[in-house]
């Protein structure tokens, strides 16, 4: 008899107050209830129930044994379900929520592996860079890119998002030359709605950290919109490299004070702290950490 079947055996005993509900409860007769029972008090050395001919009450040590013995059952058990999860194949509709350019031009293009993958996981993504409500929204993750707020949701994190300085090749040749971070102030800077991007831009470079204030006659809450008025010579842009490497590989637009750099952006995916965690819900946990992780 092992121990860890004597303990469960002890604390249903206990909880039922006798051998013949333990036993009706998991379908053994009382005499082998009680000879789990007694196996285990000879075990440990000591009387762990007080018995009568019809109902068994617990000793002093034994109702100490029983309040341990019940973290040990219940970490047995969420240990073995975590493996049963784990072996569980991935099934069901999974709702996706990510900002615009991330979803564009770095989740989707990583998608059909996921789905490859999971043949049996249906995915729907929206894009959006408005902050959506997961639960009453009913998504299962959303991307966030930011500093998070006090949500109550679970947030994993992954490698920064990194922000580039750029403009086009006809935009810096008929403006002022742009040599430090305060010459922007000058400039048609095109601002990002709804974020810190929209007015203020940061730098880090070799006298530190410095903040500037930006305007500019053009501002869009995506950053394809920028892009667009980017390359047509409207103004200077700071946004994702993902979004803009292209058109710097193209030459249609160019860095800007490769000194200084943006401060990268804590990127996370968040999944509901209520919510278990399913097989589906974990392999795209997975998945993100894999492919968007640091």
């Amino acid at each position: 008899m092992d121990r860890l079947t004597g303990m469960s055996v002890f604390t249903k005993a206990v909880e039922l107050g006798s051998f013949s509900a333990a036993g009706d409860a998991l379908q053994m007769s009382p005499q082998l209830v009680g000879k789990h029972v007694q196996v285990l008090e000879q075990s440990l050395g000591v009387r762990l129930l007080n018995r009568t001919t019809r109902r068994q009450s617990p000793t002093d040590i034994g109702r100490a044994y029983y309040e341990r013995a019940k973290i040990i059952l219940a970490e047995v058990e969420a240990a073995e379900s975590l493996v049963a999860e784990t072996r569980s194949v991935p099934t069901g509709r999974l709702k996706v929520n990510a900002p615009v350019s991330f979803g564009i031009h770095t989740l989707a293009p990583k998608l059909p592996e996921y789905l490859k993958a999971f043949p049996q996981v249906a995915v729907d993504v929206t894009l959006s860079n408005r902050a959506v409500d997961l639960i009453d929204e009913g998504y299962d993750a959303v991307f966030r890119i930011g500093e998070l707020g006090d949500s109550g949701l679970i947030a994993q994190p992954l490698a920064p998002y990194r922000l580039v300085l750029c403009a086009a090749p006809s935009y810096l040749a008929a403006n002022p030359r742009i040599t430090v971070p305060a010459d922007l102030e000058h400039h048609e800077c095109l601002g990002f709605a709804h974020t810190e991007l929209r007015s203020e831009w940061t730098f880090d470079g070799p006298d530190g950290r410095v903040a500037v204030q930006v305007s500019g006659r053009f501002m869009g809450d995506h950053g394809e919109v920028l892009l667009a008025a980017a390359v047509a010579g409207v103004g200077v842009m700071l946004q994702p490299v993902e979004l803009v490497k292209g058109e710097l590989d193209r030459g249609s637009l160019v860095v800007v004070l490769p000194d200084y750099q943006a401060p990268s952006r804590p990127l996370h995916v968040l999944y509901a702290r209520d919510r278990r965690v399913t097989p589906k819900l974990r392999s795209f946990l997975d998945f993100s950490r894999e492919h968007f992780g640091a």
